[in-house]
């Protein structure tokens, strides 16, 4: 029997990760897996856990949210593991896994890692923190970390959606310089994501030609602030186009960056909230993780 570390956010989505614990279990039990199954119950749980039990495990998997996989993560590369990761997104947004093409069906998921092989994917760091597919700033923002939990369980994208509408009210925009590679940006935006993924939030979406998640590059992502209501008509019509290169939209790829901005402001890494920063670099960890799929 192969071992294998569990963890599980009972919190997560419909709380449905919790409900099918015992059929998760059996799955993995059938296939020849002895799971060590660790329940999270606060904040940076998952990263101990990794950190604690992980170094014997064959395969590491997390079922939860984005937020779960992100710790889950952080604990691999803390830890200086290779291990394969299997993961069944049980959250209400779930944007990595929609990019993965990963089942939303528990069960499924669990069978996919069973039946399935490992992948090499980029990862971000972010100072001396990680994200798997995102780092944002802006409108929409703050409803990735701010919208509670029940809010998000019971309505899903929807109440991202929702709380987005209310931050456009206010139209908060942030002046932002980004080093990258050969170009400097500078200008006050409106949103900015530098981002490994298909989906943001739930609400932009990305051509999945154009994101390759296993390329060393992110994809960068500003919306400028607009001036007027017919700036503002422009910006909604390139969205709602995925026109991503226009006067109101900057896409570029870059393997790192240098960021500067208003240390008041907030970030939002995969979901969660991170304190903002003067000046940041963001880099690519080329092919660091290993998902099984």
């Amino acid at each position: 029997m192969k071992q294998m570390l569990l963890i599980l956010n009972p919190t997560s989505g419909m709380k449905k990760a919790a409900r099918n614990l015992t059929d998760i279990v059996s799955l993995f039990n059938r296939a020849g897996y002895v799971p060590n199954v660790y329940v999270t119950a606060a904040r940076g749980d998952a990263v101990r856990a990794v950190q604690t039990m992980g170094k014997n495990a064959g395969l590491i998997v997390c079922c939860g949210g984005d937020g779960t996989l992100n710790e889950t993560v952080t604990g691999i590369l803390k830890s200086g593991l290779e291990t394969p990761l299997g993961y069944i997104p049980a959250g209400s947004t779930n944007d990595f896994a929609g990019s993965l093409h990963l089942s939303g069906d528990i069960l499924k998921a669990a069978k996919q890692i069973i039946t399935g092989t490992p992948t090499a994917y980029d990862v971000g760091k972010w100072g001396d923190r990680y994200f798997t597919y995102i780092a944002s700033f802006g409108v929409f923002t703050k409803a990735s970390y701010s919208t509670p939990q029940n809010m998000k369980n019971a309505l899903g994208h929807l109440a991202y959606v929702l709380e987005g509408m209310q931050e456009l009210s206010s139209l908060r925009t942030e002046h932002i310089r980004m080093e990258m590679d050969d170009e400097i940006l500078e200008d006050d935006y409106l949103f900015g994501a530098v981002c490994n993924s298909t989906s943001v939030g739930g609400i932009l979406t990305l051509k999945p030609s154009l994101v390759d998640m296993s390329d060393g590059m992110f994809e960068v992502f500003l919306i400028r602030a607009p001036k007027d209501l017919t700036e503002l008509h422009e910006c909604i019509l390139a969205l709602t186009n995925q026109t991503y290169n226009c006067k109101m939209i900057t896409f570029r790829s870059a393997s790192s960056l240098r960021i500067s901005g208003n240390p008041d402001m907030p970030w939002s890494l995969d979901g969660e909230r991170a304190d903002g920063v003067k000046d940041i670099t963001v880099e690519n960890l080329h092919k660091r993780i290993q998902i099984v799929h």
